[in-house]
């Protein structure tokens, strides 16, 4: 844990808990609201199959997924590792013209 706290330049435990927390809570947040956006434009894995189904489930959810981290990150008080960390992700999927 000391490596991991070294590197991303976190002090206490504390800190790297509620990281944890803040990923996890995001992680499983960003996956209900794209498939209730699918589920929205009749999009489910009753009348889908199956490979294009996660595909789209899966493109909907990279977007969403860095820009929900940096709002509980925010609210987690943790803005200050989780905005570089998102811009960083978003520039990665070409999205990087949202921060210029």
């Amino acid at each position: 844990m000391g490596n991991l706290k070294k590197r991303w330049g976190i002090e206490s435990n504390f800190q790297l808990i509620i990281i944890f927390v803040v990923f996890a809570i995001n992680g499983s947040l960003s996956a209900r609201l794209s498939s209730f956006a699918m589920n929205y434009f009749g999009i489910n894995d009753e009348n889908t199959h199956w490979i294009p189904y996660y595909i789209v489930l899966i493109l909907l959810v990279l977007p969403v997924y860095p820009f929900l981290l940096m709002f509980f990150g925010y609210l987690a008080g943790q803005s200050k590792f989780f905005f570089p960390f998102s811009k960083k992700m978003l520039r990665s999927m070409g999205l990087g013209f949202f921060f210029r």
